[in-house]
């Protein structure tokens, strides 16, 4: 028989951990490895991302590498709040995709006594600060930054360069839209284009 793992809301601390980086880095994978982890420590996880990205799976977590977990897809942060009840730790990927609520949903849960761990893209295609990701960084107790490898040189790679044509902001895609890049390839890509 097992004893569960509980801890002392009154003595529970919560903080916000953000993995963030370029496409195809691993902080999908990153996030799954904490998440089971915690689950291993018998503690209670609940996973969410944007309802939007349903690339791998409509409800999983799916990493590149294909490692998954289940999780609740959702419209907004705010939903976050109403369906993160009586968790020690709550896991939210892709999380540039979500609304500027993302921060204060964030910090109510940290606040609240919740181990709070996100990934998320850090820049956009086109090199600038991605969504409510920015704001995370500056007010997240932990912070790891994954790399890529660039496929034009094998340096490291912190850009996501789109292949596609086309201005939209968000384009959901892989491999066939996106190509990991070091800053010199990226900035010699974007002048070509």
């Amino acid at each position: 028989m097992f004893l569960e793992y509980k801890i002392d809301p009154a003595l529970r601390r919560g903080w916000i951990e953000v993995i963030c980086g370029s496409m195809f880095s691993g902080k999908t994978e990153e996030l799954i490895r904490r998440l089971r982890r915690a689950k291993i420590a018998r503690q209670k996880v609940e996973i969410f991302k944007p309802a939007v990205d349903i690339r791998y799976d409509e409800e999983n977590v799916v990493s590149h590498d294909e490692s998954s977990i289940p999780s609740s897809p959702v419209e907004s942060a705010s939903q976050i709040l109403l369906m993160a009840n009586d968790v020690d730790v709550v896991g939210i990927d892709e999380a540039q995709f979500f609304d500027t609520e993302l921060k204060s949903v964030c910090n109510k849960l940290a606040n609240s006594g919740i181990r709070v761990i996100v990934a998320g893209l850090d820049m956009d295609f086109t090199g600038e600060p991605f969504g409510p990701i920015p704001s995370l960084l500056a007010s997240a107790e932990y912070v790891t930054k994954v790399h890529a490898i660039c496929i034009r040189c094998g340096n490291l790679a912190q850009y996501s360069h789109r292949i596609v044509e086309g201005n939209k902001l968000v384009v959901l895609g892989e491999k066939e839209s996106y190509e990991p890049l070091c800053r010199r390839c990226y900035n010699e890509k974007r002048k070509t284009v």
